[in-house]
């Protein structure tokens, strides 16, 4: 059994409407539209779409937050809803904008409650709060009240917070939002580190799209509540036409444009002294072989395609919703 099954997952919100100046009238928005999803146990999943395309209500609908107005859904074999307090001791999660922290309480103390609250033996907590402690640099803020730490610790806080009672998937909505360099690269160093060990299955929505490059082998984009992509960020450059680049530096100008089997030139940098070309199908020895018998080469780079740049053309694309094709986000 996967560890987490969407089956026609449906959420709709009746919302008012305001219908001239005195009038107001009752509408029906579909925030999930149907989603079909298997995510297997050791998963990192990156679940990205544009603002209101129905990330977060996805993730409360799996967390027990929200009933599905249609189909099902199952975590760890459970009902979200109808079993929610079993789940609680079988998840964690991490929503960016919210704690789970003691506000007052120094951060040693709202880890030793949530021991309590989770019935964690103690050396087991022991033990994973010293393996946590040591990869997030913890000790330095551990008897320091939550409300004096700066985002970026209490981040820190609170992912070791999600994963003190060993859970079996980790939900973060937004992990990263707001923090510094220094605090997002301990954050994701964390969290590739916990991927590797291949024991909790990752589900990450963020509109940072570096967390997903570095960190998610599989993703999935959603929009107007639909699965428009569901595979790796490879299969996302390739589907939408993205590829590695090549920029050739060379010590003369040629007088006619190169033509290389499987790389077409892109363009003429640097008054004719820079190539830029995509790579096709030719690799980046075949570029390299293919222009040293042309011209004194004087440096060569590889440029890795954008992804934010694919998600956004991805965004554009027409969508089919109740039939007729609209655009994703403007």
């Amino acid at each position: 059994m996967s560890v987490i099954e969407m089956s026609g997952l449906r959420k709709e919100f009746t919302v008012r409407v305001k219908v001239g100046r005195l009038r107001r009238e009752k509408r029906v928005v579909t925030a999930v539209d149907g989603i079909d999803l298997r995510v297997e146990r050791g998963e990192m999943l990156g679940y990205i779409g544009p603002n209101g395309a129905g990330k977060s209500t996805t993730l409360k609908m799996l967390t027990g937050v929200l009933m599905p107005s249609a189909g099902e859904a199952r975590v760890c074999g459970l009902r979200p809803v109808a079993e929610r307090t079993r789940l609680a001791m079988r998840i964690g999660v991490v929503f960016g904008q919210r704690s789970q922290l003691w506000w007052d309480l120094p951060l040693r103390d709202s880890f030793d409650l949530l021991r309590h609250v989770y019935r964690v033996p103690a050396g087991e907590h022991a033990t994973r709060l010293a393996r946590c402690r040591d990869l997030l640099d913890l000790d330095e803020f551990l008897d320091t009240p939550v409300r004096q730490l700066s985002l970026g610790q209490r981040m820190r806080g609170e992912l070791t917070a999600a994963l003190l009672h060993s859970p079996e998937v980790l939900f973060l909505d937004e992990p990263t939002i707001g923090l510094d360099v220094v605090s997002k690269q301990a954050v994701r160093g964390f969290l590739a580190e916990l991927g590797r060990a291949g024991d909790t299955t990752l589900v990450l929505t963020t509109h940072d799209l570096a967390d997903i490059e570095r960190l998610c082998h599989r993703l999935v984009v959603i929009d107007h509540g639909r699965v428009v992509h569901d595979g790796s960020i490879a299969a996302l450059h390739s589907r939408y036409g993205s590829r590695r680049m090549v920029v050739a530096e060379l010590d003369a100008v040629l007088s006619e444009p190169p033509e290389l089997p499987g790389a077409p030139l892109q363009r003429v940098e640097a008054d004719g002294h820079r190539l830029v070309f995509a790579l096709e199908s030719a690799t980046v020895a075949e570029v390299v072989a293919g222009l040293a018998g042309l011209a004194t080469l004087r440096d060569i780079s590889i440029v890795e395609p954008d992804i934010e740049e694919v998600v956004a053309r991805l965004y554009r694309a027409p969508v089919e919703v109740g039939g007729a094709a609209v655009t994703g986000a403007p």
